[in-house]
């Protein structure tokens, strides 16, 4: 089973984040981005609910820099987001106004944290500390939940910290690292979410087990599984269902189908209702719609059809709190 096209879906989010990555130079010295120390006075919330099929979340374009995306999603949709996601590059800080506005909506924000260009090893070792102890204390400040998940998809090839330049030993380690410093900040507010993406055994396009890369239980809050319907005949017991069992030898860690999304071609609307039957069916936590659109392909929603399957699919999901 081929693959979804990562490389120009890569390149989409770098692009992206070329336009927002801001390099401060007080970081490498340790001071807070937001110029201020954090209260550490009285608790900070730590777990987010784990109730099967409670979870619907969203990517769209131009997020954190605006929310209007988001809102516009859940207009079209009637289902309004819990999991807000988007990609952060290194030396971004985190964006609390942004955090601030899902808060008040009654989502989450989800950190895809991505090393572009940055030693992997070198987080690992400490060198970039001073940014991530600015991110942690912001995170704090923030006081409400936050998942971050770092490296995603780390056993694809197409990234920089991806297997076929960054060994899965050294990635652990950077894993380690950065959840072993953000809980000496106090930053527990956080769920980490580890993201894989699906295995895939084609050649020339392979996907290995993720095994190599766990950190082990105790630096994982839940797993990630990034996924893509790129055909009619895609179906999703056979897309996601060898890496959610991969995931099950590993742990029983809840799992959240972090990326997924369906072309107009491989019958939208059908894919629609088949990721959420799918969701129910492995007892999942829910997913992260990407509504946006590449140079090659479109995963938005907004044919009247797939408006409506979106429609109906998201009311069959329990999302306490909603």
């Amino acid at each position: 089973m081929k693959q979804h096209t990562a490389n120009d879906r890569r390149k989409l989010r770098r692009i992206a984040l070329a336009g927002v990555v801001i390099v401060i130079a007080a970081v490498t010295a340790g001071v807070s981005l937001s110029g201020r120390s954090s209260d550490r006075t009285g608790p900070l919330p730590v777990d987010l609910p784990t109730t099967p099929q409670s979870y619907l979340g969203v990517y769209v374009s131009g997020t954190p820099a605006s929310y209007g995306g988001v809102t516009a999603f859940a207009n079209a949709t009637g289902a309004k987001p819990d999991v807000v996601m988007y990609y952060s590059g290194w030396y971004v800080p985190f964006p609390a106004a942004f955090a601030a506005t899902a808060a008040s909506n009654g989502a989450v924000p989800l950190v895809q944290m991505d090393p572009d260009g940055i030693s992997v090893a070198g987080i690992a070792a400490g060198r970039y500390d001073g940014y991530l102890t600015a991110y942690a204390e912001s995170v704090r400040a923030y006081r409400h939940p936050v998942i971050v998940s770092f490296g995603h998809e780390m056993n694809g090839y197409w990234s920089s910290w991806g297997y076929r330049n960054t060994s899965p030993a050294t990635f652990v380690a950077a894993w380690k690292h950065i959840v072993t410093l953000f809980r000496e900040l106090g930053a527990n507010n956080v769920t980490w979410l580890w993201t894989v993406n699906i295995i895939s055994n084609t050649p020339g396009n392979k996907i290995p087990p993720p095994a190599p890369w766990w950190p082990g239980s105790s630096y994982v809050t839940w797993v990630g599984i990034d996924g893509y319907y790129l055909k009619p005949d895609w179906k999703f017991a056979p897309l996601f269902g060898p890496t959610i069992a991969a995931v099950h030898e590993l742990t029983s860690d809840p799992i959240l189908v972090a990326e997924t999304g369906a072309t107009p071609a491989a019958g939208q609307p059908a894919k629609i209702a088949d990721v959420f039957a799918g969701i129910h069916a492995y007892g999942l936590l829910g997913l992260v719609w990407f509504d946006a659109t590449d140079k090659h392909e479109d995963f938005t929603v907004s044919s009247p059809a797939a408006l409506a399957a979106f429609r109906h699919s998201a009311s069959t999901f329990t999302r306490p709190g909603s």
